[in-house]
């Protein structure tokens, strides 16, 4: 792949390395996406109807209290869309907080919040309800998973816009967690299976880099913006070596100095001037960048690990034995590659 080549020449060397597909081929990658990457079905489900219990008691407690502050709790982050890694230790859930007693300084909110989720769940003892730095998390004692509770303020808007409290730095941000959902339930029917499974793939990937490199950051939902822009553009995911050497190519000719936007929710027009290096727009708020807090030499360590990445799949696509095709896809996905 080499710092200088060009997006137009990958597909030529994906069609002359289609001969080491004998060693490791897409359902190679898709194998090692079930065993180790992808966060089981089973476990999903359990989860899943650990959060909607919280949602039903709090529906229930409504149903009595109409006048209750907590108006509304929906499932969000990797879980809600289907994009959760096998390492997954918490269950994120956003609660719409309504009224004029709810405080706009956080750390008063999110006692607020607590206090009225200890009252909507009398069972729980206080303990298992602990206001956190930017959420409340609700701990169950059965399966040992935390519920991190993250408060909207909500002003009664129709389609379920409301000030997030942001986990990046705590700031209020406007957003829309159905439409956050929607966005992302109309990438993968567009591409069903596969745009979920390539977004776990490369969030794998990114964890790895994390972990082996001091200062590497590349937030999941970057990750998925990126994918979701390639999608659009047409880009078919179905064969994962290519899809993957697809996105590593697309970081290292853009630099990630190409502003990402989408029209789903609003016009690109009404998007104004943003100064930071990395511009990734929110769908649902054209005034939020999502990269924001990141700097120039946070881009370039992902354009470098990216750079790496597709070098890596370059050579085991041209790889002649499958011992050496092993090694190389070990520098993506790590040690625990196996086929």
């Amino acid at each position: 792949m080499g710092r200088g080549f060009t997006v137009q020449a990958t597909p030529k060397i994906l069609e002359e390395g289609r001969m080491s597909r004998q060693h490791v081929d897409h359902n190679d990658i898709l194998r090692f996406a079930t065993e180790k990457v992808n966060l089981p079905k089973d476990k999903a489900d359990e989860y899943r109807a650990q959060a909607r219990r919280l949602r039903e008691k709090l529906d229930g407690y409504l149903a009595e209290h109409d006048d209750f502050s907590l108006r509304k709790m929906l499932l969000s982050g990797s879980l809600a869309k289907g994009t959760a890694l096998r390492s997954l230790n918490d269950i994120d859930i956003a609660c719409y907080i309504s009224g004029a007693n709810a405080p706009h300084q956080v750390s008063a909110l999110l006692d607020y919040l607590a206090e009225r989720l200890r009252k909507a769940y009398p069972n729980f003892s206080p303990d298992q309800v602990q206001p956190q730095t930017y959420s409340v998390t609700v701990s169950f004692r059965g399966t040992g998973l935390d519920v991190d509770v993250v408060p909207i303020l909500y002003d009664g808007d129709p389609d379920w816009y409301g000030n997030l409290v942001s986990q990046d730095d705590g700031s209020f941000l406007r957003t829309c967690i159905p439409r956050h959902l929607e966005f992302t339930a109309k990438r993968k029917k567009a591409q069903e299976a596969h745009f979920a499974q390539v977004v776990r793939l490369v969030k794998f990937w990114a964890r790895i880099m994390k972990a082996e490199h001091d200062g590497f950051r590349f937030k999941s939902f970057m990750i998925e913006m990126i994918l979701s822009k390639l999608s659009d553009q047409g880009l078919d995911f179905s064969y994962y070596p290519e899809a993957l050497q697809h996105f590593f190519t697309y970081i290292a000719r853009s630099g990630l100095r190409e502003r990402i936007a989408f029209a789903d929710y609003y016009p690109t027009s009404k998007i104004g001037a943003f100064s930071e290096p990395v511009q990734i727009i929110d769908p649902v708020n054209e005034k939020n960048n999502v990269a924001r807090l990141y700097t120039t030499a946070n881009a370039q360590m992902i354009v470098d690990a990216a750079l790496d990445a597709g070098d890596a799949i370059d050579a085991a696509l041209a790889a002649p034995t499958k011992q050496e095709t092993l090694h190389y896809w070990r520098r993506v996905f790590g040690p625990s590659f196996q086929v």
